[in-house]
């Protein structure tokens, strides 16, 4: 027997349909001579036998479905689709339509079979076949069956219970999460289990209908675009959407799924529960999704399952898996929790979209991919929604609101607080409710965001100190990046030995220094430049060829670092030819720039480049792909990200040194004070010679901690210093 949803799908072009209705149905057919005792059946009367197929023959159904494709081979899947003694006609264009039905008419005819007129429909848009009802724009359910489902009684016993969930079950493509809302039912149906009608069941009965009456139109599949999957996994079952972007530029639903788990899969953790989700969504609507053209775009709240695809290494269910799906043209994409449009919150409405307005200009999700600065909006409106829900913070957000009423005694206990914007500020920061999933989203934004940069504690710390504010806040920040699967993988070891630091500069890009960074990447480029600011730590990450001689090293200069900060007084590098050439001695003495040179074979020397390259090594590995061929689309984050974080010597991050301010990477920015130019000088001095003080405090401190360390280590660890390899002091 053909497939329901097979036959739905052949008819997804057309825009008219003329339905017919065989007479007789089954007795249609002869039963053959010599075999009508095997259709005997007694009576009052005597025993008699059918000389014609009766209703009820376990293979009837099959019988007639066979004669019916047999008679009508050359249309179906053109021009007809055939259910049994139903026969469905559909057309593209109306003018092809009246030769179509009279093709059929004549198949029929030529077969002497008969339609019931009182039962045929011509020439129509709008159709019930197979209890649905089928229009050019979708397929939604049949009225007649929403009202004996929402008129339906509450069960009284087992029976009446199995009886309703198989008829709704007909339509459970219709209903996100059926699986999840009807789990107390058919825990109500299992063997031994004593017939107690709970709440629980009379709310999943009830949800059940109402989702009947949303009655939402699933449009039909168009193989010529691209697919996206929206999966997610609950203690007790999955859930799925399939949907693709309309003509109107919305989203809409082709299809839901929801399907609970077994003995097994019940104690799968919940990696593996979401990855199972995905895996069965594109397994059961494989007629779909399996050999497209365009990738299958997967949704999914758990972050981890993003390089699962191009993963390394699977255990035995993952390798068997990843088999399973070696035919499906996908790519899995991170959502958060909430912040996502997740499964059981899409719009189930043909008019609903995700889109706020139809004129809104829409821009490719993969121009933004692994950003999440459009998250912020929803972050700071859960912690709207939060902070309404925390009985602990309403007599302090009323009194904050409310400060004029109160006695100047209690007043001051609410002085740092403020309420602004529908939100709590506390000197300036905003105050998170007790709400882990708003907790952990920031959480997540702040340190595992590619611009956040998978950071230390410290510096994801002071980044989310930034803007948000809630108590043991440290102790969770702490704890969260401790277990970041990622940072354990990729950042490298500990230093072995003390990295040494040069004279403290005076102000921003006047002492500079640059190293050729190669390590055999994979790319056209095998190699970044990397230009440091020894005073404000700002950093530039150029891509290029390990090839570069001097003077391609002079072209990369100009075009990315003098046009931004002018000429610096002294450059320090390594002693390679490429930094050590005639043509750079040359130049750097036109220019009036002194250039210092690293002891050879002695890193430790110059420590602020060894550890921008440890950093920048680790986060490369912590957001390329496996294959490590994407890296330098990642160097402009890595950039901003480095920039971005608070340096140890410096107690300030590079932006704020060499600009006065730090950068508007997310959306929560409320309001920003602009100050005058003499307020803004008089802070940018102020910034420097703290960075100044900061340094010289760092450096004191350093100072007895390597002597320390080096006590005990072979003199050929010691900074060497001699006439032709000493660097030179300004």
């Amino acid at each position: 027997m053909p497939l329901q949803v097979e036959l739905v799908d052949q008819v997804k072009n057309a825009k008219i349909y003329s339905k017919l209705d065989l007479r007789w149905g089954f007795n249609n057919i002869r039963i053959k001579e010599g075999d009508e005792w095997k259709t005997a059946f007694r009576t009052a009367y005597g025993i008699y036998e059918y000389l014609v197929m009766p209703f009820g023959l376990k293979n009837a159904p099959a019988v007639l479905q066979r004669m019916m494709n047999h008679i009508l081979r050359h249309l179906l899947g053109s021009t007809v689709v055939v259910y049994m003694d139903d026969i469905l006609i559909f057309s593209e264009k109306e003018e092809e339509h009246a030769e179509h039905v009279r093709e059929v008419l004549r198949i029929l005819r030529e077969n002497n079979l008969y339609a019931k007129l009182a039962k045929c429909e011509f020439f129509v848009k709008r159709v019930i076949f197979l209890g649905l009802v089928i229009t050019p724009e979708g397929i939604s359910m049949e009225e007649e069956k929403i009202k004996a489902i929402t008129e339906w009684s509450a069960p009284r016993k087992i029976k009446e219970v199995q009886a309703f969930l198989g008829f709704v079950n007909f339509y459970r493509r219709f209903i996100a999460e059926f699986s999840k809302i009807a789990r107390p039912l058919h825990d109500l149906t299992k063997k031994e289990t004593k017939f107690e009608w709970s709440q629980e069941c009379q709310q999943a009965f009830e949800e059940i209908k109402k989702r009947v009456c949303e009655n939402p139109v699933l449009i039909h599949p168009d193989p010529d675009k691209p697919f996206i999957l929206e999966t997610d996994a609950s203690g007790v079952a999955i859930g799925a959407i399939l949907s693709q972007r309309g003509e109107d530029g919305y989203l809409h639903p082709i299809a839901y799924l929801s399907k609970s788990y077994n003995d097994a899969q019940r104690n799968y953790d919940t990696a593996n529960k979401e990855l199972l989700a995905i895996v069965e969504s594109l397994k059961h609507w494989r007629i779909y999704l399996e050999g497209t053209i365009q990738p299958i775009t997967v949704f999914t709240d758990h972050r981890n399952l993003e390089r699962w695809k191009n993963a390394e290494t699977f255990n035995r269910r993952h390798a068997r898996w990843h088999m399973e799906l070696a035919s499906f043209n996908f790519e899995i994409h991170y959502r958060p929790g909430k912040m996502s449009t997740k499964p059981d919150a899409l719009s189930r409405r043909h008019d609903h979209a995700d889109i706020p307005n139809p004129e809104q200009i829409m821009i490719a999700a993969e121009k933004f991919k692994g950003f999440k600065a459009n998250i912020e909006l929803d972050i700071i409106s859960m912690i709207r929604e939060s902070l309404l829900e925390d009985e602990s913070l309403t007599t302090l957000i009323s009194s904050t609101q409310n400060k004029e009423d109160l006695p100047p005694s209690i007043r001051k206990q609410y002085d740092k607080y403020e309420w602004k914007e529908d939100l709590l500020w506390y000197e300036g920061q905003i105050v998170i409710p007790e709400n882990k999933e708003v907790k952990l989203a920031i959480l997540e934004m702040h340190h595992d965001n590619p611009i956040a940069g998978h950071q230390g504690q410290a510096r994801t710390l002071e980044l989310i100190s930034r803007r948000y504010y809630w108590p043991a806040m440290k102790l969770q920040v702490n704890r969260f990046v401790e277990s970041c699967e990622v940072c354990q993988r990729s950042k490298g070891h500990k230093q072995f030995a003390p990295l040494k630091p040069l004279p403290i500069p005076q102000k921003p890009w006047e002492d500079i220094e640059m190293t050729l960074l190669s390590n055999s990447l994979n790319h056209s480029l095998d190699s970044i430049l990397v230009v440091i600011d020894r005073f404000s730590r700002q950093a530039h990450f150029i891509p290029c060829l390990e090839s570069t001689n001097a003077e391609g090293v002079a072209d990369l200069f100009i075009q990315e670092v003098w046009k931004l900060h002018g000429l610096p007084k002294t450059t320090v590098s390594d002693r390679g030819p490429t930094f050590n050439s005639q043509f750079l001695r040359a130049l750097y003495a036109k220019l009036g720039i002194e250039p210092k040179f690293s002891t050879a074979f002695h890193p430790e020397t110059d420590g602020i480049t060894e550890r921008t390259n440890q950093w920048l090594e680790g986060f490369l590995r912590s957001f390329c792909n496996y294959r490590q061929d994407d890296w330098v689309r990642w160097l402009p984050i890595a950039e901003f990200c480095h920039n971005n974080q608070v340096n140890s010597a410096t107690g300030k991050t590079a932006f704020e040194t060499v600009y006065g301010i730090h950068p508007r990477w997310d959306l929560t920015d409320l309001e920003v004070n602009a100050p005058n130019a003499t307020d803004m000088a008089n802070s940018m001095q102020e910034i420097w010679d703290e960075v100044i003080a900061s340094m010289e405090f760092h450096k004191s401190k350093k100072m007895p901690q390597t002597r320390v360390q080096n006590r005990g280590q072979s003199m050929a660890s010691e900074p060497k210093c001699h006439n032709k390899t000493a660097l030179k002091e300004a």
